[in-house]
């Protein structure tokens, strides 16, 4: 394979940039036999200017009198061969790869497709200038502030949300900033965030993305926003006060208040495909440009090889579209001042030439080596669609990786659909059978895509009616519980255990090792009303209410609770595994840094782990100055358990649990007595460590 660690040209040309008395543009096109600028007036009539191609295929001009502000695009002319896969058909208006701000969205009634059905293939001349985005013109700015204290991750808690959804519906953000990057940033939502111990929020797709035409054709939109056009362009609808550059400066100044208050942005990014989907989607940028480079295609030439399930796949075996996704990577570094990057269907971007998986690609090899880029977080979502998509565990130093693993455990456990208890202890050590290192293991019980952790407990079906597919859209494989009514319910007994049951969720995901990723919501009893596929709602069903916050304060406080914990005491979130390594004083009969118990008394032995009907386990977790015993009851009825001698800790107070006040003692236990676990619980004890323990 070529090593692309290094752009094949200088990029630096590429996109509009304003120059001294103008404007340059470049355009990557090498297989084009002319190209157009056209500069697009406030009524859409243009001005088009010839360009000049160098030996790198890059196409160049510089046009005087152009200034921030000024909308533009392009026409590129070639053969019509989509047997070749070249689409060239200068009839359609092109959206600039490298454009820093895009305006405008596609109309689906236009036309918008390069070729039309009737033609058997044939070109379509007509003009769809009214139709499509535009790039815009604008000045550079300066950067965010960066953050004064870049966390490793394994301090990180990190915070998944959508830019609209999270406060279209905040009654404490002014209404004309609600659903916008200056609302996110307002002080009321960073308070919030704060205090509830988030380090890093991660934010569903920002850079400017489009709907699918089906989604549009149901009256519906592609809220969550896994559709992107362009690479560098926050996206417009989620700026307050314009989309004609504006949307740049608003987000650095979200960015800015975010870093100002100690919390890391990371972008969920969606290199792996476009929104212009499959080759008979419509034709907006990269397609027209050059179809065989910016795409995976078939034998054939003609069709995508798609294996995201978007309708195509982005070619990052070719170099210079490789430079285009490493390029807004350290654009969104440098230039829009993030933290780092979760890579959507990330197995699609480490395919080579035959679109097999290579965990050597240089798209890895270039984040290690790039001076910008190695220094961010990089978290994997790792898998696509394609044949040996499914990479879970494969990544390698350097990367985070989405454990699914811990979700589909984690899940089962709590309901009670698993045998025994040993792979809750794999799960919660940080899953040293699928990595290297702990903090390779982003875990979590929920994300965007699926029930919230409220509904998880409260409904065994999904309920997308909604979505306008029939119910037939979204994940059968729930592993939920409704504790016994679908549905919402006034039933007390139901409420409380479903109260109960997502604290058990919250306190598994906060004390597992490993880095810990909370949904927007789950912490004050989000509900989608059941919908498990909820891209297509923006909507109520998918905005956070947040009149629900007072009823779910239970959850709110044991959050806070928790990550004050993980905060305050490292040895709840170490970076390397342990191994029942002594710690404290050295002899044979002192602690050790990890160890599980069974509840009687002593450690786990065999027949312990060997109990399908087990659902109790102990974690000890220890280092030369302090330990914690945390207990996970997963049974139905109470349990009694007995406390570690004084070996493990002299006594043990609780400091956490699931449980309501008064069914756990307030007051130390002295080591070797009982406590009783209320049923389906997880209680939190630290230890008062004898005086030598700590030489």
């Amino acid at each position: 394979m070529t090593d692309t660690n290094a752009a094949p040209f200088d990029t630096s040309a590429l996109g509009s940039t304003l120059v001294d008395g103008g404007c340059r543009f470049g355009l990557w096109a090498p297989r084009a036999e002319r190209v157009e600028l056209a500069l697009v007036a406030d009524d859409r009539s243009q001005v088009n200017h010839d360009m000049t191609m160098d030996e790198h295929g890059v196409w160049t001009i510089e046009v005087p009198g152009v200034t921030a502000g000024q909308r533009y695009g392009y026409r590129v002319h070639g053969p019509w061969d989509p047997d070749r896969g070249m689409r060239f058909n200068p009839a359609k208006l092109l959206l600039d790869p490298y454009a820093k701000a895009i305006t405008a969205g596609v109309d689906y009634h236009g036309p918008i497709m390069d070729h039309t059905p009737e033609s058997n293939y044939e070109p379509d001349p007509t003009d769809d200038a009214t139709s499509v985005p535009l790039a815009v013109v604008i000045e550079d700015t300066e950067p965010p502030k960066p953050i004064a204290h870049r966390r490793d991750i394994s301090e990180s808690v990190i915070y998944e949300t959508h830019v609209k959804g999270y406060t279209r519906l905040h009654p404490l953000v002014p209404e004309h900033l609600r659903g916008t990057y200056a609302g996110l940033a307002y002080p009321a939502v960073i308070e919030h965030l704060t205090s509830i111990g988030v380090t890093a929020i991660e934010l569903l797709p920002v850079q400017q993305f489009v709907s699918e035409p089906f989604a549009v054709g149901r009256g519906l939109s592609n809220y969550w926003g896994y559709n992107t056009l362009g690479f560098f362009a926050p996206h417009a609808a989620y700026c307050s006060v314009g989309s004609m550059g504006a949307q740049v400066r608003e987000f650095k100044e979200m960015v800015t208040a975010f870093h100002e208050a100690g919390i890391e942005v990371i972008l969920d990014v969606v290199y792996n495909h476009t929104g212009e989907g499959g080759h008979e989607g419509p034709t907006l940028s990269f397609r027209g440009i050059d179809h065989e480079s910016y795409y995976r295609l078939t034998n054939d030439h003609r069709n995508d090889y798609d294996v995201t399930g978007c309708g195509n796949s982005v070619d990052t075996s070719h170099p210079e579209v490789l430079a285009l996704v490493l390029d807004s990577l350290r654009y969104w570094v440098t230039q829009m001042g993030v933290d780092g990057f979760r890579y959507d269907l990330a197995t699609t971007l480490i395919r080579d030439e035959s679109h097999g998986v290579d965990q050597n690609h240089p798209f890895k090899q270039a984040l290690v080596n790039d001076p910008v880029l190695n220094k961010v977080k990089h978290i994997a979502e790792p898998w696509d669609l394609g044949p040996y998509g499914y990479q879970v565990g494969a990544w390698g130093p350097h990367w985070s990786e989405w454990n699914d693993h811990f979700r589909n455990y984690i899940r089962d456990f709590w309901r009670g659909a698993v045998c025994g208890v040993e792979e809750l202890a794999t799960r919660l050590s940080g899953s040293p059978d699928l990595y290297g290192q702990p903090t390779s293991s982003v875990n979590f019980v929920t994300a965007h895509d699926g029930f919230t952790m409220r509904d998880l407990v409260t409904y065994n079906m999904k309920h997308n009616h909604d979505n306008g597919e029939g119910n037939h859209d979204g994940s059968n494989d729930n592993r939920s519980w409704n504790c016994g009514w679908e549905g919402e319910t006034t039933d007390q007994a139901i409420v409380t255990l479903r109260h109960r049951q997502v604290r058990n969720f919250v306190a598994t995901l906060l004390l597992a090792t490993g880095v810990p990723m909370i949904t927007a919501g789950d912490e004050m009893g989000r509900t989608q009303q059941g919908n498990n596929n909820a891209y297509c709602q923006d909507s109520p069903i998918s905005w956070l209410d947040w009149d629900d916050a007072e009823d779910w304060s239970d959850v709110t406080d044991l959050v806070r609770t928790l990550t004050a914990l993980r905060r305050d005491h490292p040895v709840l979130r170490p970076s390397i595994y342990r191994h029942h390594d002594p710690v404290g004083h050295s002899s044979d009969a002192g602690r050790v840094d990890l160890a599980w118990f069974s509840g009687h008394g002593g450690e786990m032995v065999t027949e312990d782990w060997h109990d399908e009907g087990r659902r109790t386990l102990g974690m000890y977790t220890s280092d030369d100055n302090e330990a914690f015993l945390v207990w996970f009851h997963a049974g139905d009825h109470p349990v009694e358990v007995i406390l570690p001698s004084p070996r493990w800790g002299q006594s043990w107070q609780v400091v956490a649990s699931t449980v309501l006040p008064g069914e756990i003692p307030d007051e130390p236990v002295p080591a070797g007595l009982s406590i009783t676990l209320p049923s389906r619980c997880v209680v939190v004890m630290q230890a008062a460590l004898a005086a030598d323990t700590h030489q």
